[in-house]
């Protein structure tokens, strides 16, 4: 027999430095496979997207190297990376090698991010941490600032010097995610480019250039750029023919999501159209995609099917006795993206992919029914056109649904009476000449039955129990 170990006070250890990223990855990146090796390369162009939607720089250039590496390179104001007084640290230890240090908590009283994705101060330290290499260049304020580091260490000092000519700004990170951190680091270029389509989408005005090496020294360039932003990706999904023309609402909201919490911002906007040929929701929140949803999704469910359910009973659209209509009628024929700021946000975790911010969803449902109701009375034949296909969606999944339960009726009635027969007691003989059934009035009969039984040959088959005396009840 193996020797057993102790469990005592020596057993409990902490993880320190890049240990804490490089031997559980899955806590900050989601997984130590490719799907974590990929959202680090979205925690570095995080920050260069927080720069565009702060105003500073228009141009976002994403390089996929032969070798696996990667590259992020904005023009925006260059991450400080000198003295710090304050914390008596230089920043660019703060920046990677410290998680829970960065420049964006303070975004309601500061006006260097408003609305930001990045929240946690933990993307940057940590791609570092789980990197082989990672080479940072920064330009700024006159000077040019290099780092390099080699598994979550700084190897060197950080060089600086002075820019010759036109004076750059701006930040460009290149790094090599680490076999022994991730099981899988060959991102495919499939991934850089529906990410960079999104976040073009959603940052109107910004120019994503993404640069894939095919072999060495070779680089094939696409461009994402959405002048009109939402508006116009809602075009581009929903084609030519679509029920209705697309629409753009947006709105500011200030509140709460408790009343002893503090007030933040809220920035709202939606474009949708319906089509009876395409089906498209997509939820944005500080330009991350919302794959999972959460305050948003639920607001816009809600407010979606309570505005039109009240059309429909107000143009006595249900035949009589017609049940509700649900979301997914709505959604058969819906191309809806939604893209959300707010300066405080609760995403379920480190990967934002949903956020639970009370406050939002409150905003959106209301002001969604809102201008849904609006819409509905200034666009007459619209809403027509949009009422009579959600109730088709209805009646056709309504359809297809009884003659799905009524061919797997007929189907199972080739099967033996215990799979017919709910709550069906059984004897063990198969022998059909001994074989017994007793039918017995309500559960409580076929309790008593039951352990009174001869259970080699008799069978029970409980029926109704006893009927309510309706001249009796209140």
């Amino acid at each position: 027999m193996p020797k057993k170990k102790v469990y005592d006070n020596d057993s409990i250890s902490s993880l320190k430095g890049a240990d804490r990223v490089r031997k559980r990855p899955g806590v900050i990146f989601g997984s130590d496979g490719l799907e974590g090796c990929e959202h680090a390369v979205f925690e570095i162009l995080s920050n260069a997207i927080d720069e565009a939607r702060a105003g500073f720089g228009r141009l976002i250039t994403v390089t996929r190297f032969a070798d696996h590496s990667i590259e992020v390179e904005d023009n925006g104001r260059g991450c400080p990376v000198d003295w710090n007084e304050k914390e008596g640290r230089y920043n660019w230890e703060l920046v990677f090698c410290e998680l829970y240090a960065g420049g964006k908590y303070d975004n309601e009283s500061s006006e260097n991010y408003e609305f930001s994705l990045g929240l946690n101060g933990l993307g940057s330290c940590a791609t570092q941490y789980a990197s082989r290499y990672m080479d940072v260049t920064v330009w700024r304020e006159g000077k040019e600032y290099s780092l390099h580091f080699e598994r979550g260490e700084i190897v060197g000092q950080m060089s600086v010097r002075e820019q010759s000519g036109k004076k750059r700004t701006g930040t460009r990170i290149r790094w090599l995610p680490d076999l022994d951190v991730f099981t899988d680091i060959a991102i495919p270029s499939e991934y850089f480019t529906d990410v960079m389509k999104r976040q073009a989408v959603v940052n109107a005005g910004v120019t994503f250039r993404f640069r894939n090496e095919t072999e060495p020294g070779r680089f094939e360039e696409a461009e994402f750029l959405y002048e009109n932003g939402i508006m116009d990706y809602v075009t581009e999904l929903a084609g030519e023919g679509s029920l209705t023309a697309p629409v753009f609402w947006q709105t500011e909201k200030k509140g709460r999501d408790r009343a002893d919490k503090p007030e933040y911002k809220v920035k709202l906007s939606v474009s949708f159209c319906f089509s009876n040929r395409v089906s498209v929701v997509e939820h944005y929140h500080n330009s991350s995609w919302l794959e999972h949803g959460g305050s948003p999704e639920k607001a816009m469910k809600s407010a979606f099917v309570s505005a039109l359910d009240a059309y429909l009973k107000q143009q006595n659209k249900y035949q009589k006795n017609e049940a509700k209509i649900s979301f997914n009628d709505i959604q058969d024929a819906l191309v809806l993206v939604s893209n959300n700021f707010s300066t405080q946000t609760s995403y379920e975790n480190q990967t934002k992919k949903a956020i639970n911010n009370k406050f939002v969803q409150e905003a959106m449902t209301d002001f969604l029914r809102a201008q849904l109701e609006v819409y509905f009375i200034e666009n007459p034949q619209d809403a027509q056109k949009i009422a009579e296909q959600v109730l088709i969606n209805k009646r056709s999944r309504e359809t297809a649904e009884r003659t799905r339960l009524n061919i797997k009726k007929k189907l199972s009635g080739s099967m033996d009476i215990s799979n017919r027969v709910q709550k069906f007691v059984d004897c063990r003989t198969k022998d059909v000449s001994r074989r017994e059934l007793y039918i017995v009035e309500g559960d409580s009969a076929m309790g008593a039955v039951k352990l009174s039984r001869d259970a080699e040959y008799q069978g029970i088959m409980p029926v109704r129990g006893k009927i309510l005396n309706c001249l009796k009840a209140d």
